[in-house]
């Protein structure tokens, strides 16, 4: 019995696709991860205040890409590279904010989810 198991685990195991066995993100959620960082370095209305200090929408698309880079084995989804990198210091724990040309500010899970929520609604159609 322990062998016919081991059998069946191992048969699906080959079934499955390559960025399940490696760990890796799936291609639909990577696809999303990288509108994401696009859309914050579209943005240059509006500047990312990380740790107390202000950055452009470059700057902070690159700094986005470069702590994927260093981080992005924690992540599988979007809402995960949201939750987990892009929306709180790992070294201080303070949260990342939007400044917009108002003033206003809103906390960058906010601006973040609401843009990937656009997304997913756009890819139903």
């Amino acid at each position: 019995m322990k062998r016919r198991r081991k059998m069946l685990l191992f048969g699906s195991l080959l079934g499955a696709t390559p960025w399940v066995l490696a760990g890796g993100v799936p291609p639909a959620e990577q696809v999303r991860i990288d509108r994401l960082i696009a859309y914050v370095e579209s943005r240059s209305d509006v500047m990312f205040v990380r740790n107390g200090s202000a950055y452009s929408n470059q700057d902070a698309a690159s700094f986005l890409r470069g702590k994927l880079s260093q981080m992005g084995d924690q992540v599988r989804t979007a809402q995960e590279f949201i939750d987990q990198i892009a929306t709180k210091s790992s070294t201080s724990g303070e949260a990342y904010t939007i400044r917009f040309a108002d003033g206003k500010t809103e906390p960058s899970a906010k601006f973040l989810g609401d843009e990937l929520r656009r997304i997913k609604a756009a890819a139903k159609y």
